[in-house]
């Protein structure tokens, strides 16, 4: 009715007779909404089946939360749902089960502190566009940013570098997670790592979501930086990007720890692996300071 009134205009149709046209009740326009005082833990309870159950729909919800205790009926879970924005996708691509083989490392969930660091590749172009790319390395435990490089190339002997900083620096974790990338599977970086007895997880060709702590942090750095910068040369990103790297790490809230930052406390000991890049890193410091 009210839509009625304000496409036509409300001193043209009066609200009688916008009523009496669309059939409606007179009083059905003075009656408040009451909301049930359990409803937004109702809600709370839906997302949470609809998340955990992703192929179920209002219907098989209801059921569980009869289960549960709760006395609703499905049309209230359907408005609820509907309200939320709830469905069931219309299509699911079929995923294979991860076995204990070379690229079941879903399997292996970190458990403590350096047992698990993950690593892999982030590409973006300078304003003149020219391509430079980042390596970044987490922590999957702590979902600490141990370090990312930017560089126009890196390759196997700039991966080989950055791990040996970290590994002096840090310490030696117990297992590594990457993709099939060949900066990753060197023959090179293999044997390094295993002399110093670090266990290599790689991943199924094509499964990315087997690589999922490391590919989200990679999400988060393209959203909240990389599409919202134009860096106009090197050494302007990597300041950027090391700046933000220091935030993510002590101060932007993480919600699977609880809202709270990877390392609040921690020092942020990751400085560039080599002298060249000391050098860029307080060269492009000082220009932004003046």
């Amino acid at each position: 009715m009210n839509f009625v009134r304000d496409a036509l205009g409300h001193d043209q149709v009066s609200e009688r007779r916008a009523c009496r046209v669309l059939g409606q009740s007179r009083s059905t326009q003075r009656r408040q909404p009451v909301v049930p005082s359990d409803e937004p833990r109702l809600v709370r309870e839906i997302i949470d089946l609809a998340s955990q159950y992703g192929r179920y729909g209002y219907r098989r919800v209801t059921e569980l939360l009869r289960r549960q205790g709760w006395k609703v009926n499905h049309k209230r879970v359907e408005r609820l749902w509907r309200q939320e924005g709830l469905k069931v996708p219309q299509k699911q691509p079929k995923r294979r089960r991860l076995w204990f083989n070379d690229g079941s490392c879903v399997r292996l969930r970190p458990r403590h502190r350096d047992h698990v660091w993950s690593y892999d590749f982030v590409h973006c172009r300078t304003h003149d566009g020219r391509a430079f790319r980042m390596l970044t390395v987490l922590d999957e435990f702590t979902r600490e940013c141990l370090c990312i490089d930017v560089e126009r190339r890196l390759n196997s002997e700039s991966v080989l570098e950055r791990l040996s900083d970290l590994f002096v620096r840090r310490g030696v974790p117990d297992h590594i997670r990457s993709d099939n990338g060949p900066e990753f599977t060197a023959e090179r970086v293999r044997d390094w790592l295993q002399r110093v007895e670090v266990k290599t997880l790689f991943i199924e060709p094509g499964s990315p979501w087997e690589n999922g702590y490391i590919e989200s942090f990679n999400g988060k750095l393209r959203d909240e930086l990389l599409n919202g910068e134009i860096f106009d040369t090197l050494w302007e990103a990597k300041v950027l990007v090391e700046r933000w790297r220091r935030d993510y790490n002590s101060i932007r809230p993480h919600s699977s720890l609880g809202y709270r930052a990877p390392v609040p406390e921690a020092k942020l000991f990751c400085s560039p692996a080599s002298a060249p890049l000391q050098q860029a890193s307080r060269t492009a410091m000082k220009t932004t300071e003046h």
